[in-house]
């Protein structure tokens, strides 16, 4: 006889499957693109840049590094690192540096794995922070990389390729201003920059005088397309934890309060909250912690939240709705509630400056690429970058160059394969000569130099992001 006991009723049910997603959306966005793409064109720039002489000799000097920066690339692709741990991705960058005969200093501006080296040409002298500072004239650019990659998906967003693309057109600016001073007429500085995925490592950097004296910075990232300006959203992260007491869940209920009840009521509040936001206003939350069993009243419950907007007003006024919700919550539930802004600095939206933007356009032409200009991606398909805080500081680009196909989205494993391609070893290259070139323009054409920093201004100067959000 088995004493097996008799399945549950409802042990038997099949189970159940999740619900297929619709692509329908996305569909539309792609057909708005490929119209938009029929008839759109960046303007390009007005201003003359650097001579065609300088620009030739430029992308042979691009080439004959390139090899070594392919290694690099797809040695960094196998050894990913994550945020803050990029040790040997560091090391091997300062070690390339160092066969080229430049010294760079590891371990700098806060952080032991940024990396900061120079060179300059004539129009600058020893320790100036810029051409006005000494008084000889020649701007200050900056040239960045970025190099951590991604838990459990490695270089899923391409940062090999953009430590690659600003450290070729580094050696690219080194190699000309050796060769002929006079041909880098100012200062360059190379910024490897750790920490982007998730944490603001540029920012940490900032905050220990990475880019005082820079008159601006550039940098580009690998993407499904080759645009020229893509939308990039502030992003602040909130930590909520709500306190209340233990019951029994059945025998006195009436004597707790519950902990839970408050982290769902925060949930549906900000989803309600949503249909009263602007379209590119993002709140994304999980409720970390709720209690442990059923039969007692929670006492304690934690949710993670991202809250993002596409302006750095707009996102100050969402922080201050979404903290509202926050502790309104806490007193509907009866209980007590800590609310804990932003473990990590900030991140700002991209500031893209228009006059340095048209001479990266230029440069990809040169290389066969056209990039697009802004808006013909939607803006809805919008993440975040630290790269922000820097373009609140200087003026700055941040483009995108494509490596992968469209429907390749980043952070993915499938981009990651594509960041090791035949079509990412292009981009690098055509990427590190964009990046030369635009620094190349800025500092031998003071009209460009002028109308960068006047345009800077004018869209409202520097901010102090450490008190912006105070």
């Amino acid at each position: 006889m088995s004493t097996q006991s008799a399945p549950h009723p409802e042990s038997s049910r099949p189970e159940s499957q999740h619900t297929e997603v619709s692509t329908a959306y996305l569909r539309q966005l792609d057909d708005e693109r490929e119209s938009a793409m029929r008839t759109a064109s960046h303007p390009g720039s007005s201003f003359d840049g650097a001579s065609s002489a300088l620009h030739d000799r430029l992308e042979e000097l691009v080439a004959a590094d390139g090899p070594g920066m392919i290694d690099l690339m797809l040695d960094l692709a196998e050894h990913p690192e994550v945020a803050f741990q990029e040790h040997r991705s560091a090391r091997a960058i300062v070690d390339v540096l160092a066969e080229h005969g430049i010294e760079a200093q590891l371990g700098v501006h806060g952080l032991d794995t940024a990396i900061r080296a120079e060179i300059s040409g004539t129009g600058v002298g020893s320790g100036a922070a810029s051409g006005e500072a000494d008084g000889t004239g020649g701007p200050t650019l900056a040239i960045l990389s970025e190099y951590d990659a991604l838990p459990g998906v490695g270089h899923g967003c391409g940062h090999n390729v953009i430590a690659v693309m600003g450290l070729g057109a580094f050696l690219a600016l080194a190699a000309l201003a050796k060769a002929d001073p006079s041909a880098v007429p100012g200062r360059v500085v190379f910024l490897g920059t750790p920490a982007e995925e998730g944490h603001t490592g540029k920012e940490y950097m900032a905050r220990e005088g990475a880019f005082e004296g820079l008159d601006a910075a550039v940098m580009a990232h690998p993407y499904g397309y080759d645009l020229a300006d893509q939308t990039w959203l502030g992003r602040r992260t909130l930590t909520v934890e709500y306190h209340g007491h233990t019951a029994h869940a059945s025998a006195q209920p009436f004597m707790g309060r519950n902990a839970l009840d408050a982290a769902n009521l925060m949930y549906q509040g900000i989803g309600l909250m949503r249909q009263q936001t602007p379209p590119s206003d993002r709140i994304h939350a999980v409720i970390r912690e709720g209690g442990e069993r059923a039969s007692v009243v929670p006492d304690y419950a934690k949710l993670d939240l991202y809250v993002r907007s596409q302006r750095p007003e707009t996102l100050k006024d969402l922080s201050t709705r979404v903290d509202d919700v926050a502790r309104g919550a806490a007193l509907m539930a009866g209980v007590g509630v800590t609310v804990s802004w932003d473990e990590h600095p900030p991140s700002l939206p991209v500031r893209t400056n228009e006059a340095l933007t048209g001479r990266w356009v230029q440069a990809q032409r040169r290389r066969g690429r056209d990039p697009l200009p802004f808006g013909v991606v939607s803006p809805i398909l919008a993440a975040s970058t630290d790269f922000g805080n820097v373009s609140y500081r200087v003026p700055g680009i941040h483009p995108v160059i494509r490596i992968a196909p469209p429907e390749v989205a980043l952070h993915t494993r499938e981009f990651a394969t594509w960041a090791v391609s035949k079509d990412a070893r292009t981009a690098a290259a055509d990427g590190a000569y964009g990046l030369a070139a635009t620094v190349l323009d800025a500092l031998h054409d003071p009209q460009l130099a002028t109308a960068m920093a006047t345009e800077f201004e004018e869209a409202g100067g520097a901010i102090d992001v450490p008190s912006f959000f105070d």
